[in-house]
């Protein structure tokens, strides 16, 4: 009996010790804020979006035989993670299948893969290489569903009929096979799913695959669309309790404010997710007005870019993300490692904190002054923007005005409280 018990606390010890490990992965996760998204494949050579073309816009025999094109001769992995982390990305979520069943990667279980291009090398492995090198997180997307595959059961996204002669049971095999290459070959940070809402894909598939993965990597982070309980672009209000995955993931909006419930918003720096020639571009205002809310709400940001058909990111992307970059040299501080609050994000202005620091990102300067509520038991000691310029503070026994005339919108004010204001509720 005493071997038993024993053995069932040897046992127990070790579950815990891979809980507190899985919980210190993501906290470590929500600290970086700031990544980088990209959606690239055979498609790029129409300039249509990613997997939802097919059948549409690109015929799907077309868009299925792109792939005999598709030679980006100019791709280069380290280029490509150098602008991530100038821009000041912590991390870089590839596409290495999208809905539309082509890989990235040379794949033992499909030959609709990187290596029946003209191109035939590993991109996936090239990415993953050049993250370690250069101390960016590596990261993979994966989709749920797979137009092209035989034995799913949906065959694009204009024909939701249902195909009697798939196997889903032999799908499912087949994800977890290419799954656990990926995870062996490539050793990803975190896992990015999408396409569990169609009806194909059951909870129950995403609860098994969830497990299945924590086995084969426990750290490993989980997106929550291997489940239907996803905020997705509605933003909506989730039941966290149902989510399969480890953090949410509203898309093109910023997510709810949420102290308790990790969640990465996901944006277009222009408007399609894949390459698109001359596609309007997000103005170097509105990706920073993003990306503040966003840490303010107690989120991370996954920005996208796509890729040209010859391996380049455009130019004009890479000088848009550089700004992004040279920005958060001055104000990455009130980004990394912070807490969104404690104030609520509005419109004028929105908030993040760490230690006895609040930073107050100003999201409208068309206001000289700013009136924020008073927060029992603190005092601001000195305000100051984050280049050192003094701010004029003025506290009352309810309120605390910031002078400011000539502020610009992006800048970030920090009070430094007489004591710490991480574990103050919301106000």
């Amino acid at each position: 009996m005493l071997k038993k018990i024993v053995g069932l606390t040897v046992i127990l010890l070790g579950v815990l010790q891979v809980s507190f490990a899985q919980q210190a992965t993501l906290k470590e996760f929500m600290k970086m804020r700031f990544g980088m998204f990209i959606h690239w494949g055979p498609v790029t050579l129409r300039g249509t979006e990613i997997g939802w073309t097919r059948g549409g816009s690109v015929p799907k025999e077309e868009y299925d035989n792109l792939y005999k094109e598709f030679n980006p001769v100019l791709f280069n992995a380290d280029e490509w993670v150098k602008t991530a982390k100038d821009a000041g990305m912590k991390y870089l979520t590839i596409t290495a299948r999208h809905h539309d069943g082509f890989c990235l990667w040379p794949s033992a279980y499909t030959e609709y893969d990187i290596m029946s291009t003209p191109y035939k090398r590993d991109i996936v492995g090239a990415l993953a290489t050049a993250c370690k090198k250069q101390g960016i997180k590596f990261c993979i997307y994966y989709s749920v569903l797979d137009w092209y595959h035989p034995d799913y059961p949906i065959h694009g996204s204009n024909d939701q009929r249902i195909d009697s002669s798939a196997n889903m049971s032999r799908y499912v095999q087949f994800m977890k096979d290419q799954l656990k290459e990926l995870i062996t070959k490539y050793d990803p940070y975190m896992l990015w799913f999408d396409g569990g809402w169609e009806k194909p894909w059951t909870e129950d598939m995403g609860r098994d695959m969830y497990a299945y993965l924590k086995r084969l990597k426990p750290s490993v982070i989980i997106n929550n669309r291997l489940g239907k309980e996803i905020a997705a672009v509605e933003n909506k209000q989730i039941d966290a309790s149902k989510m399969i995955g480890d953090y949410d993931t509203p898309e093109q909006t910023v997510g709810r404010m949420n102290m308790e419930m990790p969640w990465e918003s996901c944006f277009t720096i222009c408007e399609q997710w894949s390459w698109k020639p001359n596609d309007k571009m997000k103005p170097l205002s509105q990706c920073l007005n993003i990306l503040s809310r966003t840490a303010g709400g107690n989120g991370n940001l996954l920005l996208n870019v796509g890729p040209m058909p010859d391996g380049r990111i455009e130019a004009r992307q890479i000088a848009r993300l550089r700004e992004i970059g040279d920005w958060l040299k001055v104000n990455g501080e009130a980004v990394y490692g912070t807490l969104g609050g404690p104030y609520a994000p509005g419109d004028i202005f929105t908030a993040t904190r760490k230690g006895n620091r609040i930073f107050i990102h100003v999201l409208d300067a068309s206001r000289s002054s700013l009136v924020l509520k008073n927060i029992p038991g603190r005092k601001v000691q000195k305000a100051a923007l984050m280049n050192g310029t003094a701010v004029s503070v003025e506290q009352s026994a309810d309120d605390i005005k910031l002078n400011l005339p000539g502020i610009k919108a992006g800048q970030v004010v920090v009070l430094e409280m007489n004591g710490p204001v991480e574990d103050i509720p919301v106000i």
